[in-house]
């Protein structure tokens, strides 16, 4: 059993230190400072092109580490900066937190008891979106974000904006591309695909209308972190999602997989169903190149299984794609009538499909939906009498 620490033993054990980036919020800076000398006196404060009175602030803290840009470089490079420079000083974790007085220093003791309970974990402060004075559209952009982290990594969180985090800083991606607001989403999904924990812990939050500055540009940020989305989104249906379906056949076996994952797993007998139809319409239908795209984001939406889809799409395995063109050639000719009856399987080439789009993304989708039907309600019934027999 962990002998019990106090929290002044806490702070001190652990190999942690605070980066505070700053960008002109001179009226709040030496407030939020003499809060975390509190606490630590392991600070690095990046000064990320200030134009106010934050140097001369600054100034008065020699004591600290200070990192000073000479032109405002976005807080993606002045966070980057301040890692590096934690990892070069041999800190385990840093902590960041905002400059502009929103967050209290006082919750620094319940990121480090946290970590102490849970290590290599990455920690986002959790704040009270629906008190007073929290502005409708920080509470929007926070909804929105933590809906596309979950899409894009599967983890659920109350709160994915908030800048008062704890990095496992030796766990952390070493490369990053992008500079801005956006980096902080960028960090917290690429962390996530990297197997690493991602929680929240509930911290408290104060907007001050009167000494408040956010540097938050809403019409340029927030295209910049779409785009940002929209690419993460693609990497996730394309590589990470079924990169991680490998990884977990692999553990497991094929046959444990199969058993536990698809035989067993907590789905309905329905929804395990329509899922291996899903995964064999989309195996068949003539979206090529965005199957798996499509696949992932259809499962999701449906909240149908995405494992048992995406094996069932396999249908369109290489070997098979010939019979799957070769059938949608002949379902389309049945409706669309023109010279391609003459097609033999033997002598099918890819110019039959070109001479004869329209034919074939009829038939595929004709054939699609039969076969989606067919294999849907097979495997309904054998996984009845699976589960009758087992009772």
């Amino acid at each position: 059993m962990k002998p019990i620490l106090s929290q002044e033993e806490q702070l001190a054990q652990t190999n942690f230190c605070v980066i505070v980036p700053t960008y002109n919020n001179n009226k709040t800076l030496e407030k939020v400072l003499h809060s975390i000398l509190t606490y630590t006196k392991n600070i690095i404060v990046v000064n990320d092109g200030s134009t106010d009175r934050t140097s001369l602030i600054l100034g008065k803290f020699p004591q600290l580490i200070q990192i000073h840009h000479p032109e405002n470089q976005g807080k993606g490079i002045a966070l980057q900066n301040g890692f590096n420079k934690a990892i070069a000083l041999n800190y385990e974790y840093a902590i960041t937190i905002d400059s502009d007085g929103q967050h209290f220093a006082s919750d620094i003791p319940s990121f480090i008891d946290a970590i102490q309970n849970e290590p290599n974990t990455l920690l986002i402060g959790s704040r009270n979106m629906a008190q007073e004075n929290v502005p409708k559209k920080s509470s929007f952009g926070n909804k929105f974000s933590n809906f596309w982290f979950w899409f894009e990594t599967g983890i659920r969180l109350e709160d994915t904006q908030s800048g008062f985090r704890l990095y496992p800083l030796r766990l952390i991606p070493e490369r990053y591309y992008t500079p801005k607001f956006e980096f902080e989403i960028e960090i917290i999904v690429r962390t996530a695909w990297k197997g690493i924990p991602v929680k929240n812990i509930p911290v408290k939050v104060l907007y001050d209308p009167l000494e408040r500055v956010s540097h938050f540009r809403p019409f340029k940020d927030f295209t910049r972190i779409s785009i940002l989305n929209t690419v993460l989104v693609i990497i996730a249906l394309v590589y990470i999602k079924p990169r991680d379906l490998v990884q977990k056949i692999k553990k497991k076996g094929l046959k444990k997989f199969l058993l536990e994952d698809i035989l067993e797993s907590d789905e309905s007998n329905f929804k395990k169903s329509s899922a291996i139809a899903l995964g064999v319409f989309i195996g068949i239908s003539p979206f090529w190149g965005f199957q798996t795209v499509l696949l992932l984001f259809l499962a999701t939406l449906f909240k149908l299984n995405k494992v048992i889809a995406f094996v069932a799409s396999n249908i369109s395995l290489p070997p098979l794609i010939p019979l799957v063109i070769y059938g949608s050639l002949k379902m389309g000719s049945l409706f669309i009538s023109n010279n391609s009856s003459s097609i033999q399987n033997d002598s099918m080439v890819l110019a039959d499909v070109s001479k004869n789009i329209t034919q074939y993304v009829i038939g595929s989708l004709i054939l699609a939906s039969l076969m989606a039907l067919l294999f849907g309600l097979t495997s309904y019934l054998i996984l009845t009498l699976f589960s009758t027999q087992k009772k």
